[in-house]
């Protein structure tokens, strides 16, 4: 079977993996956390999947490049969201996390409207803030749905991701904002 035709299938995980953030939300609503850890492990396991075989493959559409990051944040989103709703993450974070992402994907609108097509790149401060972000999830479901653990390790897991989240937050900004400028020096006069 051609390599070609196969090329289709990361997106279609990366879809499945969109379409589990309202089931996630919708568990962590109910306080079905069992439920909840297990639809955030596989919507992780289908995240290292499909980067696995696009990488491993040649497999990396544009398309792809896009939805991957719309998943990430769209799960963190229903994720934090469900988990302040239950009492289990406190409003600063979340609006932290969400604040961080309105900023990136306004930041990209406004590059797309001032400067024009740009290929959206992950950056590893990006990376290491979302696995942050999702192990602070994994803690959490696994404090509140199998046995409860310590206290100071989740307030210090919390700070980490706020940490992370505001410097990545200032990183996209500056790279984004420094591109932007040498495109409008480079355009000419």
């Amino acid at each position: 079977m051609s390599s070609l035709r196969l090329i289709w299938i990361p997106n279609a995980i990366t879809l499945i993996r969109l379409l589990l953030a309202w089931p996630l939300y919708q568990a962590l609503d109910a306080g079905h956390f069992a439920r909840a850890a297990v639809i955030a492990a596989v919507a992780g396991l289908s995240d290292v999947l499909d980067g696995w075989l696009a990488k491993r493959y040649g497999w990396v559409t544009r398309l792809g490049g896009m939805l991957d990051p719309i998943a990430d944040k769209l799960l963190v989103l229903a994720a934090f969201v469900g988990l302040h709703g239950a009492g289990l993450l406190p409003a600063w974070l979340l609006m932290l996390v969400v604040g961080r992402d309105l900023i990136i994907v306004l930041g990209a609108i406004a590059y797309r409207l001032l400067i024009g097509p740009f290929e959206p790149e992950p950056t590893k401060s990006g990376k290491i803030t979302t696995f942050a972000q999702l192990s602070l999830l994994v803690w959490l479901l696994l404090s509140a749905s199998l046995w409860p653990l310590p206290e100071a390790g989740t307030r210090l897991m919390m700070i980490l991701v706020a940490l992370l989240t505001f410097l990545s937050g200032l990183h996209y900004v500056w790279i984004w904002s420094g591109r932007a400028c040498a495109s409008r020096r480079a355009r000419p006069a």
